[in-house]
C-alpha cells in the first residue's frame, strides 16, 4: 500500500470534559445521560446526523421485554423504561404481547427527536456529523488525554478525564491500542426496509416471505433469516429485514460499502418480487437506513469474558449491572438461518422455506433460567485507565454474546458505563 507524509500540526481544542462518550446509539446517549445527571460535564460524539444508531440509523425498532423469561416480574427499567413512556405520550411505541424476542415497536423518527430532548435536557454537548479518528495517550500507561474528531469544523480535540467507547465498531478502542478481537465467521449484517402498502399483499399472498426466497425466482435472496415489525401510527407499513450479507468485514472501509450497497440490491430484489406476487401491486419502498444493520465486528478483551454457560444458567455476579432474557441469537455466516437458544432450556433453528428444527439443550426437569446478568468487568477493557466499553463491545464468547447484543441489554451497560465514569471522577 501507498503511503504519504501527514504533516504535524496542532489541533484546537473543542472542548475539555469529565466524560467524553464516543457513539450515539442509545446506548451512549444513555451514557452521556445518566453520567450528566450525576453531574459531570460530558461531550457525546456521533457520525450521523442523529442519535440511536441502530433503532434510527438501521430502522431496527424492536426492544424485548424488561421482563423475566416468565413475563411476571420486572428486571429493567432505567433510560429504557423512561424512553418507553415517553414514546408513549405521543403514540410513538406499541407495547405487543411479551414474546422473547418483542415487546415493543418504536417509531425510530420519534425516537430521534426523543433523544435529542434527553441529550438537550441532561446538558450533553453533542458533537453531531462527527468521526472519532484517533486519540492522544495521557501521562500514565494505559490512560487516554484526549479523542480527536473530523467534523465540519476540521479536525478537532475533545480532552477528558474518562472515555466510552459506545461505537458498537470499537474504534475508539482500537484507535488508542487497546486488545480487540475479530471472530472468524461474524453474524451477517442486514438492511432493513419499511414497505407502505403492505396490507393488500399480507392478506392475498398469507406465504409471501417464501417467495422471496423461493429458488426458481431468478432474484431470489440467499436463504437467510426474515422478521418483520409494524410501525406505530402507520398501519398499512411494515419494516422488513430479510436480507444478510454473508462474508462482510463491516471495520475494512472498502467491505462495509460493498455491504451497503449489496444491501440495498437485494431490497430492490426483494421488492420486485413482492410487487409480483397477488396484492402487492401497489408496494412502496417508503424506507431505507441510513447504515446497513451491524451485528457484529470488533469484540473487546475486557477483565471478563461472560461465557455461555455463566449466561444460560443465570450466574449471579457480584459485580451485575445489568439483567436480560432475550435468547441466544445466532444468525449464521456459513448456512441458511438462525439457531435461537432460550432460557426455558428449548433451541430453535429456523431458516426459510423449512420446519423449524427444535431441540433441548437442557432437560426438561431443570426449570426455567429466570433471567442473566452482565457484570461491570466485562466493560473494562484489560490494561485501560480511564476507558470503558459499552453495548456491544462488552466482552462476551460467541454464544453470549449472541444474547447480550440486542438493544435494551446494551442499553443497560451504557448506563452503567455513564455511573462509573461520573462515579469515577
Amino acid at each position: 500500500m501507498k503511503t504519504l507524509p501527514e504533516p504535524a500540526r496542532a489541533v484546537p481544542v473543542a472542548d475539555e470534559v469529565d466524560v467524553c462518550v464516543a457513539g450515539g446509539s442509545c446506548t451512549g446517549v444513555f451514557a452521556a445521560v445518566r453520567a450528566a445527571r450525576l453531574g459531570a460535564r460530558v461531550a457525546l460524539v456521533e457520525s450521523q446526523g442523529f442519535f440511536g444508531g441502530t433503532a434510527t440509523a438501521s430502522l431496527v425498532n424492536i426492544w424485548h421485554p424488561l421482563l423475566d423469561a416468565e413475563f411476571r416480574q420486572p428486571i429493567a427499567a432505567g433510560l429504557t423504561r423512561e424512553v418507553l413512556r415517553r414514546l408513549a405520550k405521543r403514540n410513538g411505541v406499541i407495547e405487543t404481547r411479551p414474546a422473547p424476542h418483542a415487546g415493543y415497536f418504536l417509531n425510530p423518527e420519534e425516537l430521534k427527536i426523543e433523544l435529542d430532548e434527553l441529550v438537550r435536557e441532561a446538558g450533553v454537548r453533542p458533537f453531531l456529523h462527527a468521526h472519532a479518528v484517533a486519540t492522544l495517550p495521557g501521562a500514565r500507561p494505559g490512560e487516554l488525554d484526549a479523542l480527536l474528531i473530523e467534523d465540519k469544523s476540521g479536525r478537532r480535540a475533545i480532552r477528558a478525564r474518562a472515555f466510552i467507547d459506545a461505537t458498537g465498531d470499537g474504534d475508539l478502542l482500537a484507535r488508542a491500542g487497546f486488545a480487540f478481537e475479530v471472530r472468524p465467521h461474524p453474524q451477517p449484517p442486514t438492511t432493513v426496509v419499511v414497505f407502505d402498502h403492505f396490507g393488500a399483499l399480507e392478506a392475498a399472498t398469507p406465504k409471501w416471505a417464501d417467495e422471496v426466497f423461493a429458488p426458481e425466482r431468478p432474484q431470489a435472496l440467499a436463504p437467510g433469516f426474515l422478521w418483520t415489525a409494524p410501525l406505530p401510527g402507520r398501519p398499512d407499513a411494515r419494516l422488513v429485514a430479510g436480507t444478510r450479507v454473508n462474508g462482510a468485514d463491516c471495520i475494512d472501509a472498502d467491505s462495509l460499502s460493498a455491504a451497503e450497497m449489496e444491501g440495498r440490491r437485494q431490497v430492490r430484489a426483494m421488492a420486485d418480487i413482492l410487487r409480483s406476487l397477488p396484492g402487492g401491486e401497489k408496494l412502496t419502498l417508503s424506507n431505507l437506513p441510513s447504515r446497513i444493520g451491524l451485528r457484529e465486528s470488533r469484540h473487546a478483551v475486557a477483565r471478563h469474558r461472560l461465557t455461555a454457560d455463566e449466561l444460560l444458567q443465570g450466574t449471579a455476579f457480584p459485580d451485575a449491572i445489568a439483567c436480560g432474557t432475550y435468547p441466544v441469537d445466532i444468525h449464521h455466516n456459513d448456512r441458511p438461518g438462525a439457531t435461537l437458544r432460550y432460557l426455558d432450556g428449548t433451541e430453535r433453528y429456523i431458516a426459510p422455506r423449512r420446519a423449524p428444527v427444535l431441540s433441548r439443550w437442557r432437560a426438561a426437569d431443570q426449570g426455567v433460567t429466570p433471567f442473566y446478568q452482565i457484570p461491570f468487568r466485562g466493560l473494562v477493557p484489560r490494561d485501560a485507565r480511564n476507558l470503558l466499553v459499552a453495548g456491544r463491545l462488552v466482552d462476551a464468547d460467541r454464544d453470549a454474546y449472541g444474547a447480550i447484543r440486542v438493544m435494551v441489554n446494551a442499553n443497560q451497560t451504557g448506563e452503567a458505563a455513564g455511573v462509573a465514569c461520573a462515579l469515577a471522577v
